[in-house]
């Protein structure tokens, strides 16, 4: 089995006696591989190299060169929730990644590797560990993921999101640094209230197709109902041509995409976020400030999902519905009972303003530059 490089080639040594190499681990999805880039940009600014590891077929394989960074590749796959055929394939692949990695770290004198967990980040860390090289991890769900629970214990630094995350780390080894968001999110002022209730309905890239079919079961209660309302919804590409079609003989004010490519204008026009419980998704709703319904994805690894929505509710922030509850009524329900009680809403803001973490990417670079000049 072999190892090879991306076709990106952009990565170079350090230029000055400063400067350091680094190595950004972990992909496969958005939430891996998007705060990622946010820190190796500002190692970047700050005249350091970074590079990435990661898989041809994880969404790294398409952000990271786009972005001027280094992909190396690697074969590896997840050992949670697989069948017997995949761990088996997994085992296999891990020596013979996690020796190219370690290849990697030495001749590019690699001076911290920074993990985002994940099966991506297994070789990295592991052979970071063996060759004393310090890792630093940023774990952003309220229960930490496989990979970063396995390592809890060896790891130089933890960035966490949630106080309750520390007790899975060593003593005075956490800080709270939230997750690397982007700025536009931080700038949304409070919604002033007037006009029609606008809701965001979001499922992510992909959609949610339980958030789907409650939202079209909703809207003829929304249509008899006295509240004035709009609604945005993001289907995702594959329902979204029947939800919209549908959508055009309810008789509401709104539109139905398969994708906002603009979500901070979106979460500006909305005084109500119907969506996932994802760490990114959390971390946007928080540095919004914007009150939320959060439906957690049900098979998530480990619950974290729904770990994340806890949090938010024991903070004020957001209500639950759990996926198995939410139904057309279940949302039209909660959606009217928040739309009326507009200072309950606005505390509900606060609250998740009150818990957003401005400025991580700059956090975690320093924590970077720390540890490796230690």
């Amino acid at each position: 089995m072999s190892e090879r490089s991306g076709l990106n080639t952009s990565y170079e040594p350090p230029a000055t006696n400063h400067a350091r190499a680094f190595l950004v681990a972990g992909g496969g999805t958005g939430g891996h591989v998007i705060p990622g880039l946010a820190v190796a940009r500002e190692l970047r600014q700050r005249g350091h190299a970074a590079f990435f590891i990661g898989t041809e077929r994880g969404l790294e394989g398409k952000l990271v060169p786009r972005e001027g960074f280094e992909l190396e590749l690697i074969q590896i796959g997840g050992l949670k929730r697989v069948g017997l055929r995949q761990t088996a394939a997994t085992l296999l692949q891990l020596p013979v990644s996690t020796l190219h990695v370690s290849r990697l770290l030495a001749s590019r004198h690699v001076a911290a590797v920074f993990s985002m967990g994940g099966y991506v980040a297994g070789p990295p860390v592991i052979a970071a560990l063996v060759r004393q090289v310090p890792v630093v991890v940023m774990e952003p769900n309220a229960v930490p993921g496989f990979t970063n629970r396995r390592i809890a214990m060896y790891v130089r630094r933890a960035l966490i999101s949630f106080p309750e995350t520390a007790r899975y780390f060593p003593d005075g080894r956490t800080e709270l640094t939230g997750l690397p968001v982007r700025e536009e999110f931080f700038s949304i002022p409070p919604k002033t209230r007037g006009g029609k209730f606008t809701v965001l309905i979001t499922g992510g890239s992909q959609g949610s197709r339980t958030l789907n079919q409650a939202a079209r079961e909703s809207w003829p209660l929304f249509r008899g109902a006295a509240l004035a309302v709009r609604i945005v919804h993001q289907t995702g590409p594959p329902d979204c041509e029947e939800l919209r079609a549908a959508f055009a003989g309810s008789g509401l004010d709104g539109e139905v995409l398969p994708f906002i490519a603009d979500m901070p204008a979106a979460f500006t026009q909305a005084d109500l976020v119907v969506c996932r419980s994802g760490a990114g998704a959390v971390a946007e709703l928080a540095a919004a400030g914007k009150a939320s319904i959060l439906s957690p994805f049900p098979f998530a690894a480990d619950q974290h999902q729904l770990r994340n929505a806890e949090a938010f509710v024991r903070a004020g922030a957001a209500r639950l519905v759990e996926d198995r509850e939410m139904t057309g009524e279940k949302l039209f329900e909660t959606v009217a009972a928040l739309a009326a009680d507009p200072a309950g809403l606005e505390r509900m803001g606060a609250a998740a303003r009150g818990i957003a973490h401005p400025g991580a990417a700059r956090r975690a670079a320093d924590v970077l530059e720390e540890v490796a000049r230690a």
